[in-house]
């Protein structure tokens, strides 16, 4: 029996385009039913595997998070044939244990968006109405892979987390922040619950990898989170994010 051939698509991910990571690498332009994707497809392999990496919010950061055209991203990749996703997001910490530069191998989303286009659906097709089971959103499989993986690297991790996706491009007032806690999240971003929701409904295996930058302004001996101090904690814990999806590539299938 020929076992299936596995392409990995890859949203997010500053890095991961580095020739010495991805061999064989080449942009291609596409159009989808939804319009264009957030940035070109990036092309290649890793560990000989074919992969596809998409720049959620445009290769330079451009788009805001209201903006970005998920839709497109996510049926970009399932038109290129991708058989699992996994995604990247830096975040915040909603829980004092989730320290700056831990991962989170999310398990659950609290989509607190407003105005982004959470399913490829405008009407349903006549005689079908399709609601998407999503109980458990993230793929068990993509997710013990990744946890297997962080153990393996010695990479400082949790196992579960709920995150809450805020619309943006502002952060929380304090209140938000308290009220996300009382509600269970752990973890708060802008842009991971529509992408999984439409990865989701177009039946794509999905998992994320959330890095902890900052505390949100939960925290009362903590200045408020800034997206410069963002950047700079992402940019020292960037190559745990590669080494751990380069790694837990190989074991897909």
């Amino acid at each position: 029996m020929v076992k299936n051939m596995v392409k990995i698509g890859i949203i997010g991910g500053s890095g991961l385009d580095n020739p010495d990571i991805l061999k064989d690498a080449k942009d291609i332009e596409v159009d989808t039913p939804f319009g264009k994707p957030t940035s070109p497809l990036k092309t290649g392999k890793i560990h000989n595997i074919d992969v596809i990496l998409i720049a959620r919010h445009g290769r330079e950061h451009t788009i805001p998070p209201t903006q970005v055209n998920f839709r497109a991203n996510i049926q970009a990749l399932k038109d290129q044939g991708c058989t699992h996703i996994l995604a990247t997001t830096a975040c915040g910490s909603l829980r004092l244990e989730i320290e700056r530069g831990d991962l989170v191998i999310l398990d659950q989303f609290i989509d607190f968006t407003r105005l982004r286009k959470v399913s490829f659906f405008e009407e349903f097709p006549p005689g079908e109405i399709l609601h998407t089971a999503m109980a458990y959103p993230y793929s068990e499989e993509l997710r013990t892979i990744l946890i297997e993986t962080a153990k393996e690297l010695n990479l400082k991790h949790h196992e579960k987390g709920t995150v809450i996706t805020i619309e943006g491009p502002r952060f929380s007032t304090r209140a938000e922040s308290e009220m996300f806690r009382i509600w269970g999240a752990d973890v708060i971003n802008m842009s991971i619950a529509p992408e999984t929701i439409l990865a989701n409904e177009a039946g794509i295996p999905y998992a994320a990898i959330a890095m902890s930058t900052d505390y949100d302004c939960w925290k009362d001996d903590e200045a408020p989170v800034t997206w410069e101090e963002i950047l700079e904690v992402f940019a020292k814990n960037v190559n745990n994010v590669i080494d751990l999806l380069t790694n837990a590539i190989k074991k897909i299938n």
